[in-house]
Parts: C-alpha cells; structure tokens; sequence
C-alpha cells in the first residue's frame, strides 16, 4: 500500500480588531494555501455570514468530488479508447442543517456532459462513469451518497 499526504495551510483572515469577541464582530474569511500554488479565498456559506465572493467548504467538498471523478473518467477513457473532447461538470450538494447549528451532507450529484469523438463507444463511455466513481478517492471517503447522472454526446452533436 502507498501512502500519500497532503499539507495545506489555513489561515484565517477576518479579525477585524476585536477577534471572536462576538459572532457579529469577525469575518469568516480566511485563505488556503499549499506550497508553490496560488492561495483560494475562503470564507463561510453566506448563510453562517460568510462572503459570497469566496468560496466555501461546501462548495470546495462538491469541487473535490466532481474533479475526482472527472480525473479518474479521463484516465480511465484515455486506457479504453474512448477519446473525450469535452468534460462539463454541474455538480451539486444537499447538506441538511439541524436545529442545533450542527449538519451534514446527505448527497451530492455529479451531472457530467461529455463529448466523445464520432465513433468511439457511447455505452463504454457511459459504463466507465461507474467505474471511476468506484474508484474516486474522494468518493470512498465520504459517508453520504454520490449520484453520477452522466450524459454523453458524440462530437458531431451541437453544444448546449
């Protein structure tokens, strides 16, 4: 077995003077950083007072689970002949809020369109879809569904 780690630096960047003194009194913002790569502004969910211009860790989650299995079709493609033009993704997550400010995701559907060359396999096309979802490392970590609606289209179709 490999093992790999993965070093990110949070900062936070919403002291406004009085720190945490109350929940009105702080930004959420903060950065995330990792050696040699440009920074992501983060902040919360508008919802927990956060800034809609950042992203948030929901968003950054969906994100972490639709690249992966973007990253695993396209290997998993480029393996079994089937050449990929296009990759569009329009994925999205429910997380359920409870009374006590506590919550969890429950789902999260990926929606991949993708655009094969004329000729190559629409079936093994749609079938490696499983396969990269049983693969996705992201996926086996988390413990909430994770629907894959794919769509495939030939190179000849128009884009929608």
């Amino acid at each position: 077995m490999k093992r790999h780690t993965y070093e990110v630096r949070v900062d936070w960047t919403g002291n406004d003077g009085e720190g945490t003194k109350t929940y009105r009194s702080y930004r959420r913002d903060h950065t995330i950083a990792s050696e040699g790569k440009p920074q992501i502004q983060g902040s919360s969910d508008p919802s927990f007072r956060g800034d809609r211009a950042r992203y948030n860790p929901e968003e950054l989650l969906v994100a972490s689970l639709s690249a992966c299995h973007m990253l695993w079709y396209l290997h998993l493609c480029s393996a079994n002949q089937v050449t990929v033009l296009d990759y569009q993704d329009a994925a999205f997550g429910v997380m359920e809020e409870h009374d006590d400010g506590s919550g969890e995701f429950v789902r999260v559907v990926l929606k991949p369109t993708v655009k094969i060359s004329t000729g190559d396999d629409r079936a093994q096309a749609l079938a490696l879809h499983s396969e990269a979802h049983r693969l996705c490392f992201i996926a086996r970590s988390v413990r909430f569904p994770v629907d894959i609606a794919p769509e495939i289209m030939d190179a000849a179709a128009p884009c929608g």
